[in-house]
């Protein structure tokens, strides 16, 4: 297509007649920045298209990218453009209201500083005798720059040149300034170039927006819970815990945000990926408070069959195991008076660590671990369930002997428990047993802790309802919880 045929479309679709339209090529700055640089030349304008993108861009099958100058009259029909000599300068002009906070976009051609002033209060409507201030307008990224102008010098020495915006507006009075949030050009920039729209969720809906905010990216950690405590009608925003998202999982990250250590910009960054989701909870104690201490979420087990009751339990992050032990008899009922209560650290179906050794053990005995498990036929790898627990076995005992502890121990039917097979399981290796079997020789080691310790495995069918812990239960894949036997 050659340049004419071209401006014919542009003449169709934007109603500007030919000879009306002045195309201008853009170049890129040594500030990064995009400026209309030069019109075409009558040559120029000769060349197909194509061979206008050819001529102006190195890189292959770039885009040819041009800025269309028009000039309309007071009823809005286009005008013949007035000539362009190289004396004169194409300038962008923006007016800035900080009532309204907006730029209105003006092109004219001009001359010095102090003799566009006038047309500008013109086109603005201010009248003859408003100061106004005028800035140019550098670059917005990654920083910006925005300049105040000399009235008094001239274009040249201002080193204006074509494609550059002046921003100007009234010259605000000393004792306005305080009046508006963005008083002047510069520090509305800078609210444009740092604000964000952020969409806070709270913890317990992950998946739902409840309400939005435009902050800044400069906005400290108070700005941001002021904000949101205010939006929740809140009168402490130190009661206010924040959340960041993940980009990848769509899910809130598993630690919350501590308290004053992340700025927006901070919380809003996951892997040098920028998001737009915070999640929110609204806590009953100050966070410094909280972070001060240990929160455990205990799980009740009682010595009978009966679904385990869950109990949420904070002490100062110093407090002993025995420490959690006695706050939580102030919540439970034992079954007698002088009950003791044990603690187990459970991870990924692993009991990991236990306080203290297990009481009258004989010389002979042997402490194991019991776990839970299925799996499907032509599977190798099992799938654990349920709680495990710790088993006393004696020496020279049958699989038969300990069998009957385990189901006195967990008050199975004797119809259900025939069902369940029973296997030693080492590194991945299952062997079952049979009854006559002498459970004691296949753990010899007394170290039952690790990371491949043996154990027993019940195999049966996972009949036990689902239990949800949290609203959120998806937000801690990992984490289990505290178990306390009595």
């Amino acid at each position: 297509m050659t340049f004419n045929c071209f401006k014919e479309e542009v003449a169709k679709a934007f109603g500007i007649p030919v000879q009306f339209q002045r195309f201008w090529l853009w170049a890129k700055r040594q500030n990064q920045t995009y400026r209309p640089n030069r019109p075409l030349t009558p040559d120029e304008e000769t060349l197909t298209v194509g061979q206008l993108r050819d001529t102006f861009n190195k890189i292959q099958n770039a885009e040819l990218r041009l800025f269309l100058e028009t000039e309309f009259g007071p009823d809005l029909n286009p005008l013949p453009l007035p000539e362009k000599t190289k004396d004169e300068i194409l300038l962008f002009f923006k007016l800035y209201d900080p009532e309204k906070l907006e730029l209105r976009s003006f092109v004219k051609s001009s001359g010095k500083v102090i003799e566009i002033i006038p047309k500008l209060k013109e086109i603005a409507g201010f009248s003859s005798d408003e100061e106004i201030k005028l800035y140019e307008e550098i670059k917005f990224e990654p920083t910006i720059m925005c300049e105040p102008l000399d009235k008094g010098a001239s274009f040249r020495s201002c080193q204006i040149e074509d494609g550059d915006i002046i921003c100007f507006q009234k010259l605000q009075q000393t004792n306005h300034v305080e009046k508006y949030q963005y008083p002047d050009v510069p520090s509305f920039f800078n609210y444009v170039k740092n604000r964000q729209i952020v969409h806070f969720r709270s913890i317990d809906r992950p998946k739902e927006d409840d309400f939005c905010l435009e902050l800044s990216k400069s906005h400290t950690y108070d700005d941001v819970v002021e904000r949101v405590a205010y939006k929740l009608g809140l009168d402490d925003p130190s009661k206010i815990r924040l959340t960041p998202h993940n980009c990848y999982s769509q899910q809130p990250k598993p630690n919350p945000i501590k308290y004053r250590l992340a700025d927006l910009l901070d919380m809003l960054v996951h892997h040098n990926q920028m998001t737009d989701i915070l999640y929110y909870e609204v806590l009953d104690i100050p966070l410094p408070q909280l972070q001060c201490l240990k929160t455990l979420k205990i799980v009740f087990l009682p010595a009978s069959k009966e679904e385990p009751v869950i109990h949420n339990i904070r002490l100062p992050k110093q407090s002993t195991v025995g420490d959690v032990l006695d706050e939580l008899k102030t919540k439970v009922e034992l079954s007698h008076r002088d009950a003791e209560l044990r603690l187990l650290e459970v991870f990924v179906h692993k009991i990991y660590k236990i306080p203290e050794e297990e009481k009258n053990l004989g010389p002979q005995d042997r402490l194991i671990h019991v776990y839970h498990f299925n799996k499907e036929a032509n599977q190798v790898q099992v799938q654990h369930f349920g709680d495990p627990f710790f088993l006393v076995i004696h020496d020279d005992e049958t699989l038969a002997d300990v069998k009957t502890r385990i189901q006195k121990k967990l008050q199975v039917p004797d119809d259900e428990f025939s069902k369940w097979k029973f296997a030693f399981l080492s590194i991945g290796r299952t062997e079952y047993l049979e009854d006559t079997d002498i459970v004691s020789s296949r753990f010899q080691s007394k170290n039952v802790y690790g990371a491949w310790e043996n154990y027993l495995g019940l195999e049966h069918p996972d009949t036990t309802p689902k239990r949800s812990f949290t609203a959120n239960q998806n937000r801690h894949t990992y984490e289990r919880a505290v178990k306390i036997y009595n």
